[in-house]
Order: structure tokens, then C-alpha cells, then sequence
């Protein structure tokens, strides 16, 4: 969805982030370059523009290589330089409080800091890659990203309206702090699902047939409660997973409504 201009903007990007990032290895093994570049593709998911995407790829070399915001801003503009800048800044913060007041008070101080919210969405893609490939880290840092990712940034990225990221965070941040319990949980609902989804393909089926008779234009799609929900829920209320109801729904997205005459 980029001009042409932008492509070729953000190609020189990656191969300068490339450069700045030579000799540099993740836990996983891979060259550093491919966090960023990860984290940009999660971007482009989001259809964010090309400085957005630049500073993703960049959002890094300033806190671990020797270049500047100085020739950030010189050879990419002042925009690109201030995305990379916020990124670095909220970086540096350190949540360390279990409590639940001051989860809150560190998810409205990111977001007060990120004055652009480009520089949260990059954020957000950053620790959804670091939760992708968490477990490459050792056991105490997975539980307290694990942790700070639960009750920092998919809080946030709730705020914000992705929903998904929101599951996806909680869910490798439940694989990581009880991994066991996930587990359990994970084999349970995969013994439920063959029935179930066969049932939630019927009744969508039947959906989809009557919107088309009708004045609705929408989406219709069976979906899974997310494995931390799931958790979360049984937990709270108490519940065991027989007593769950809503492991499989159907989600309606209504698009428009035809006029009538």
C-alpha cells in the first residue's frame, strides 16, 4: 500500500539497520535485524504509514549501537527521528510493582509519554514479537516480561482496540507463567473442539443465508475464546471448564444496513 518513494525509503532503512545491527544476536540465535524487521511486518498488518515502518526498523539502534537521533532526524526527517526517540524513552521505564494500582497508573504514564500514538503501536508490536519468541529467554525473565505484559501493555492494547493483540499477549504470557495449567487447559478444549466447531460451522452457515434475504451486509465467523480468557474466567468466577459455555461463539460484524423503499 506504499508509494513507490516509500518502498524504496524503507529498503534503505533496513539495509541501515542492518548495518547498525552487524555482530548483534538475539536469545533465539537470529541476527538482531530480524526483531525489528518483525516488528515493522506486525506494522504493516496495521496498514501504518512508511515513517511508522522506518522507525520500527530503527526503533532499536539508539539504545544499542552508536548512532544518534541526531543523523536519525538528518537522514530520515524529524518524524521518523521523534517515533524512534519515544520508543527509546519508553524503553527505559522499568515496571517493577505487582500491584494492581500501579499497573495502572504505568499503563497511563506510557501512554501520557507517547504523545504519538504511533510510538505505543510500536511498542505494542515490539513486545507482541519479544512475546512471540519468548521462550528463548531464561525462566525469571520470561515470568516478569510474562507478567508486565499482562498487566501492562495488553491492557493497553485493549485501550487501543486490538483485540487480537490483546488474546495473543495473554495468551504466551499464560504459557509462560503456568505453562502447565496451559497446557492442561490447551488439550481440553482441543477434546471439545471437534464437535463444537462442527455445531458453530452449522449455525454460521445458517446465518450467512438469512443476511442474504435480508437488509444486512456483514461478516459472519465462528470463533475460540482465547485460552487466557478461558482462565481468567474460570478463575474469577470460580468455574470449572465444563461449566465454560462459551469456549466457541459466532461473531456477527454488521458492515451496513441496505436502504429500504
Amino acid at each position: 500500500y506504499l508509494k513507490p518513494r516509500e518502498l524504496s525509503l524503507l529498503e534503505e532503512a533496513y539495509q541501515y539497520s542492518r548495518k547498525a545491527h552487524q555482530g548483534q544476536f538475539r536469545k533465539t540465535g537470529e541476527p538482531y535485524v530480524s526483531h525489528p524487521v518483525a516488528v515493522s511486518q506486525i506494522l504493516t498488518s496495521w496498514n501504518l504509514d512508511a515513517p511508522a515502518l522506518i522507525a520500527a526498523l530503527l526503533h532499536d539502534v539508539v539504545e544499542d549501537t552508536h548512532i544518534t537521533k541526531s543523523e536519525i532526524g538528518q537522514k530520515y526527517g524529524e518524524v521518523v527521528a521523534d517515533l524512534v526517540d519515544g520508543v527509546s524513552k519508553l524503553d527505559k521505564i522499568s515496571f517493577e510493582s505487582q500491584k494492581h494500582e500501579q499497573a495502572e497508573n504505568f499503563r497511563k504514564m506510557l501512554l501520557a509519554m507517547a504523545k504519538d500514538v504511533r510510538v505505543m503501536l510500536i511498542k505494542l508490536a515490539d513486545r507482541l514479537h519479544n512475546m512471540r519468541t519468548i521462550s528463548a529467554m531464561s525462566e525469571s525473565s520470561r515470568k516478569r516480561i510474562a507478567r508486565e505484559t499482562l498487566d501492562v501493555f495488553a491492557p493497553i492494547a485493549e485501550r487501543l482496540g486490538l483485540k487480537n493483540i490483546q488474546n495473543e499477549m495473554q495468551d504466551h504470557a499464560f504459557h509462560a507463567l503456568l505453562p502447565n495449567v496451559a497446557e492442561k487447559l490447551t488439550k481440553k478444549i482441543q477434546e471439545l473442539s471437534g464437535n463444537r466447531k462442527e455445531a458453530i460451522n452449522k449455525i454460521r452457515k445458517k446465518i450467512e443465508k438469512a443476511l442474504i434475504h435480508s437488509d444486512l451486509s456483514a461478516e459472519v465467523d465462528g470463533r475460540q475464546k482465547s485460552l487466557y480468557s478461558i482462565y481468567h474466567k474460570q478463575k474469577n468466577k470460580n468455574l470449572s471448564f465444563d461449566q465454560i459455555h462459551d469456549v466457541f461463539g459466532i461473531r456477527v460484524i454488521v458492515k451496513s444496513v441496505k436502504e429500504c423503499y
